[in-house]
């Protein structure tokens, strides 16, 4: 039986929004699990053209400041290249968007069966009847997860313009603040899915 889940975000330059992912599954996971079935969740981010070493976008980190992650957390990541040896030991790869979900898949074939945007995969893990997933183990619900999201492909009506999270780099802080809220609602409505109901 599975006892590790790999879960891996990509955005572009990996210093706003798949950092913001990261942190917040991470923070979640530990809520929802406690901090040592959370470890069994090894949880990365990358950028397809990333701003390697960077520190995480200051405007990204100022959002995070509600949940108490604004500070050591997120002041110890730095922006990491994507490589395809990081889609193919991930579980589950997770684009800012549908250009990001490509990217993945071009750079490693093999990705195509568990690479989804984001939101479309917290629009599918959505769609996943509870009954489906194990009740007790959160590594095995995830696996599941994953299954059930992959079969409902396109069986799902989804909008893309509604698959995004657009890139907040340039913009002013409201973006940074759309960027961040719409990243946790998604991650929110995954690990909701994951974390077994007690």
């Amino acid at each position: 039986m599975p006892e590790r889940f790999h879960l891996l975000f990509v955005c572009t330059g990996n210093i706003c929004r798949s950092p913001a992912a990261e942190i917040m599954a991470r923070h979640l996971l530990v809520g929802g699990l406690g901090g040592r079935e959370a470890q069994r969740f090894e949880i990365a981010s990358a950028g397809v053209n990333a701003v390697v070493g960077e520190m995480m976008h200051p405007d990204t980190r100022d959002e995070l400041s509600p949940w108490g992650l604004d500070g050591i957390v997120a002041g110890r990541f730095r922006a990491r290249q994507l490589r395809s040896a990081m889609v193919r030991r991930a579980d589950l790869v997770l684009g800012a968007s549908v250009r990001h979900r490509s990217a993945v898949v071009e750079r490693e074939p093999a990705g195509l069966r568990t690479t989804f945007a984001l939101r479309e995969f917290a629009a599918l893990a959505d769609a996943v009847d509870e009954r489906m997933l194990p009740p007790e183990d959160p590594v095995k619900r995830a696996h599941e997860l994953v299954d059930q999201a992959r079969r409902r492909r396109g069986l799902v009506p989804l909008d893309p313009e509604d698959l995004a999270v657009p890139d907040p780099i340039g913009r002013p802080q409201e973006a940074h603040r759309a960027a961040v809220h719409l990243v946790t609602d998604a991650v929110y409505r995954i690990v909701q899915k994951i974390v077994p109901h007690r």
